[in-house]
């Protein structure tokens, strides 16, 4: 019979690299890369101080990993961007302690895609409902109340349900390629009176003589990536307490001299001078995907968020022929832009039987009730959308 070993990670870097991304999918989205995980804890930035200790867990089998999954052991919900006050209020209630909590995603990169890596020599379904026993006997043993993975791979989700996990149902702005060629094609979806408005708000911006530049792979160094920090650290202060703040400068410097350097693009907003940056947003890419992260500015431009943070990176996907971009969490005017709401599901255990069975009754009215929101926001684009409920 074979023997799988369970092992308890708190560093990464107790995980080889080579170890790591053998298990990761060649096209695999660059969160959840050794790399980009172990620059977030070797910066400080996602460290046990800021509330996010690492727990990951692996599974080895005659002596090598065949499956890992990261995980974070958690004492408040900052950095998550779905909101579980309820789920907190609930627990207090019932007299119970919500955190620490144990959480599954790439640290506060709402990211669609999260789940256990296992090697494609192994039947996937089987790991993971062995690996999700395993998390629960641990959560059991040390009075954790919960496991949550956020932000699921739609195929992993399914799993779940044999593993009694609940679905939580939040919205996604996505914008998916429908063929365009240019930029053109891209107004050509909305209806009139919203493709003059995106006119106007980009005439506005040349005519200040601002140029957008996009700098990637060799094009990034460490001084676009200390302007860059400078930006994210700007606009997080804008918001005072709630700004969000987690990135310290040595991972924008130490991404930015990694082997994700071509996955990196920045769009750079000058007058001329690419070293003097009025404007810059920081996106990701596996070129199928772009993924906007961080922005800031350092003038009070009229639309040079949109430019910079949608418009320009749109122009960039469809340049290069690629499918999705995701803008990003919040925001509301996203979709007057292009981007439809979709549905994005995280995955919920409670390891008390009270506070199971009553979010078994009240997640599928919730359920409803923001498949109906994103239903009505929608309707209400001024292009239509193709998503269907979950």
């Amino acid at each position: 019979m074979v023997k799988f070993i369970a092992k308890w990670h708190t560093s990464l870097k107790e995980i080889s690299e080579e170890n790591w991304n053998a298990l990761l999918p060649s096209e695999e989205i660059p969160f959840y890369k050794w790399n980009w995980l172990s620059k977030l804890e070797g910066s400080q930035s996602i460290c046990n101080i800021t509330g996010w200790q690492p727990f990951h867990l692996s599974l080895w089998k005659e002596g090598s990993p065949i499956a890992v999954a990261p995980l974070y052991l958690k004492n408040h919900s900052y950095g998550e961007f779905i909101f579980d006050h309820t789920f907190i209020s609930l627990s207090e209630e019932l007299g119970l302690s919500y955190y620490p909590k144990l959480i599954g995603m790439s640290p506060i990169s709402p990211i669609e895609g999260y789940k256990f890596f296992i090697s494609p020599n192994e039947n996937e379904e089987e790991i993971t409902l062995m690996m999700m026993k395993i998390i629960e006997e641990f959560a059991l043993k040390n009075g954790i109340l919960s496991c949550n993975f956020l932000y699921v791979d739609k195929k992993w989700s399914s799993y779940s349900i044999k593993a009694k996990y609940q679905s939580w149902i939040n919205s996604q702005s996505l914008w998916e390629s429908s063929g365009e060629k240019d930029f053109s094609d891209y107004l050509g979806k909305f209806n009139a009176n919203q493709r003059r408005n995106i006119k106007k708000e980009r005439k506005y911006l040349q005519e200040s003589g601002l140029i957008i530049t996009p700098l990637q792979g060799e094009s990034i160094n460490t001084s676009i990536m200390e302007n860059m920090h400078n930006f994210y650290e700007r606009h997080c202060a804008r918001w005072g307490e709630w700004g969000s703040k987690y990135l310290t400068k040595e991972f924008f410097i130490e991404l930015g001299n990694s082997n994700q350097k071509n996955e990196i693009v920045i769009f750079n907003a000058h007058k001329g001078d690419v070293s003097n940056p009025i404007a810059m947003s920081l996106c990701m890419t596996n070129m199928k995907t772009l993924w906007g992260r961080y922005w800031g500015a350092n003038q009070n431009i009229d639309f040079l968020h949109f430019e910079v943070c949608y418009y320009s990176p749109i122009e960039w996907a469809i340049e290069k022929g690629i499918e999705k971009f995701d803008p990003g969490a919040g925001g509301s005017h996203k979709s007057r832009r292009g981007f439809f709401a979709k549905p994005q599901i995280s995955l919920h255990k409670w390891y008390d039987k009270r506070m199971e069975s009553i979010m078994e009754v009240w997640l599928p009215k919730l359920n409803k009730l923001m498949n109906d929101k994103i239903n009505t926001s929608n309707n209400e684009a001024p292009i239509k959308s193709s998503y269907k409920e979950l």
